[in-house]
């Protein structure tokens, strides 16, 4: 697999967000300045609590078709490969991971398989758009740990996919659930969520090369990001620490994650977390204690890898 050093654009965007000047500039200096060959297009729709089985991703506030295939294009045009990230969040602010529901179906009470229906059709919209894009990667999934063990239906959603994609798929499982996803063959690629701390990653790295071995494909991390506060680079996963502003600690949780990785050959890659699509005005960057890169010092840190 190519190489991919790729940043995540716009989460969270609502829509007609991708549209605006501002956003276009945005991921041009994306570009600019972290040397990027790749963007990950994320594209979030919500359902109501982590025991809904309606995902509204018809919704009016969920980016439309339309921007998405033009931010695309113009991502092409800047010369950037183009990765495609369908996410489902939780409206009432419960992380995905949560999402779940009884083994056994049980009468009056919500059933995977009512919400595996409401995904299927989710995910293979933004395939066929995938397709029209020609996207270099469809990632499936996102951290929904606890629907990692329903291996049937995962390997369901995988064929249908596939009748709408033909390009490379991949799983984005969450940290430390590597070697616990049972169905790893029936994707193209390997990726996870890298929020390790600042002082764990060769033992990390250690525990999933043995599942790279064990699979032999490639991998890589779709996400993989630290904010900048003091304290983040231990638990850089926990995105309500409290702490002081730190680019330092930020720059340093960088620095002793790509040392540690680029010691491995199997690992193929970085998905940034993360870059907006609309941009706080850089003077405020110093401020600024979330994960984006956007104006700091982990920036030219992150340029340099990438070069």
């Amino acid at each position: 697999m190519e190489k991919i050093n790729a940043v995540t654009f716009g989460f969270m965007s609502q829509r007609n967000e991708w549209t605006t000047a501002a956003a276009r500039e945005s991921l041009r200096l994306m570009k600019k300045n972290t040397n990027a060959s790749h963007v990950i297009l994320a594209i979030v729709a919500e359902q109501d609590t982590p025991q809904s089985t309606t995902i509204h991703w018809e919704s009016d506030q969920v980016l439309s078709d339309s921007e998405i295939i033009t931010m695309a294009q113009y991502a092409r045009d800047l010369g950037l490969k183009v990765i495609l990230k369908p996410i489902v969040n939780v409206a009432d602010g419960t992380w995905r991971a949560h999402i779940n529901f009884f083994d056994h179906d049980v009468p009056c009470e919500p059933k995977w398989s009512e919400w595996f229906a409401s995904y299927t059709s989710f995910i293979l919209h933004y395939a066929v758009i995938a397709e029209a894009i020609d996207a270099e990667l469809f990632v499936i999934g996102c951290e929904l740990v606890n629907s990692d063990r329903r291996e049937a239906e995962w390997r369901q959603v995988i064929a249908d996919v596939r009748k709408k994609y033909q390009g490379a798929i991949t799983y984005n499982a969450d940290k430390y659930q590597e070697d616990h996803v049972q169905w790893w063959d029936a994707v193209d690629v390997i990726s996870s969520s890298g929020y390790y701390p600042i002082d764990s990653w060769e033992s990390e790295l250690d525990r999933i090369e043995a599942v790279v071995d064990a699979y032999q494909k490639p991998f890589f991390f779709c996400e993989v990001g630290c904010p900048s506060r003091e304290g983040s680079q231990w638990l850089p996963n926990d995105w309500g620490l409290q702490g002081p502003v730190s680019q330092e600690a930020q720059a340093n949780w960088y620095q002793s994650m790509f040392d540690a990785c680029k010691k491995r050959k199997w690992l193929d890659g970085y998905g940034l977390w993360d870059w907006k699509a609309t941009l706080y005005p850089e003077s405020e960057a110093a401020g600024n204690d979330d994960y984006a890169l956007y104006g700091k010092v982990v920036s030219k840190k992150v340029s340099d890898f990438f070069k």
